[in-house]
């Protein structure tokens, strides 16, 4: 029986008692034990409060996540979106589900990839490793496309794939659109270089932001998660700034950036390299970007806030309020280490050999 196996049956109550905290560190994951809040309770730093909002504060919230390939986030400028983003009339969020759901009946599959290396070792409820899903998450984010900085009137989008840590720009709002981005980016076959050979114009780079926070503001879907984003963003932006941060609240023109697919023709390199290289040299550079975004589940764990880093790892905590956020900030953000009292599961966090989500 494994370490994991064994702890497992403790933690469910069938031994000794052991900590949520034991449990991932059994399967390498980098958490730490640090408060999860620094402030005094009562908070006596005028933090904002959202206290009378209903959270769900009896459920497991380890387990709350389900897998996922990828999770991509769509540019429209705002924070608060139709109820089911998927299901907006003339959207590319819309025509980028179609494109999924033909791709996935063609391919017969169901959603979950066939078991591979990183299948063998069992996690806790609400980790995974990125095959252990073909499934895709399609979001809304509040980021401005890219192109309208060239054509103000533009219809081409800009999306972010995760947890490649992708941004791919002029993506057309139309069934094509979508078509093309499936089979560029999203085509779960294939790794976070994209397909090997393509013929559309899409452009893309890497994130160049040292963490992506996303904090769900879906007010349509439930207004506690548009009540506690605005507070959170605030907060977060307050802490990264103390610490010497940049912080952006929309993606930057990355126009004058040599894209991905000009890199690698130009020095006839390998993608994979040239992505890796550009990748290592984030973490950093202490910049950070915050974005909006519909629904994820869980609003009665609202706030809820996922941390991506370039090492393709995703944290998901629920249950945030202010209080949480320099906490975050200081053990998350800037040290790597998983505040386990919050989590709800994510990608990528089981790290055997790193001490750090930003070690590879």
């Amino acid at each position: 029986m494994s370490v994991f196996e064994k702890l497992k049956r403790t933690f469910v109550g069938q031994g000794n008692s052991v900590t949520q905290e034991d449990l991932l560190k059994s399967v390498d994951v980098p958490v730490t034990d640090a408060d999860c809040r620094f402030c005094p309770d009562p908070c006596d730093q005028d933090h904002d409060d959202f206290a009378k909002m209903s959270i769900d504060m009896d459920s497991d919230l380890l387990g709350s996540v389900k897998p996922y390939r990828r999770q991509v986030v769509i540019s429209t400028g705002k924070s608060d979106w139709h109820q089911e983003v998927t299901e907006a009339d003339g959207t590319l969020a819309a025509f980028l589900r179609s494109a999924n759901e033909q791709h996935r009946t063609n391919s017969d599959s169901t959603g979950e990839a066939s078991s591979g290396p990183n299948d063998n070792r069992r996690l806790p409820s609400g980790l995974f490793t990125h095959d252990t899903s073909t499934r895709l998450s399609i979001l809304n984010g509040s980021h401005h496309s890219l192109s309208l900085h060239r054509y103000p009137a533009s219809t081409l989008e800009t999306v972010i794939i995760l947890p490649d840590y992708k941004v791919i720009t002029d993506v057309p709002r139309s069934p094509e659109g979508a078509e093309s981005l499936w089979k560029s980016a999203l085509d779960p076959a294939y790794g976070r270089s994209g397909a090997p050979d393509r013929s559309d114009t899409l452009k893309s780079w890497v994130l160049p932001y040292s963490c992506l926070i996303l904090l769900c503001s879906h007010k349509r879907r439930d207004k506690r998660c548009a009540i506690a984003a605005p507070v959170l963003e605030k907060t977060f932006i307050q802490y990264l700034e103390r610490e010497g941060w940049e912080v952006h609240t929309d993606l930057e023109d990355l126009s004058s950036n040599p894209t991905l697919e000009a890199l690698v023709s130009a020095d006839n390199a390998d993608a994979e390299s040239v992505y890796q290289s550009q990748l290592a040299a984030l973490p950093g550079q202490h910049r950070a970007l915050i974005l909006r975004n519909s629904h994820v589940g869980g609003h009665k764990f609202a706030g809820n806030v996922i941390i991506y880093t370039p090492t393709g790892t995703s944290v998901w905590y629920g249950r945030v309020t202010s209080h949480h956020v320099e906490s975050i900030v200081t053990n998350t953000i800037i040290n790597g280490h998983v505040l386990s009292p919050i989590l709800r599961g994510g990608l990528n966090l089981a790290r055997p050999g790193c001490k750090t989500l930003y070690d590879w």
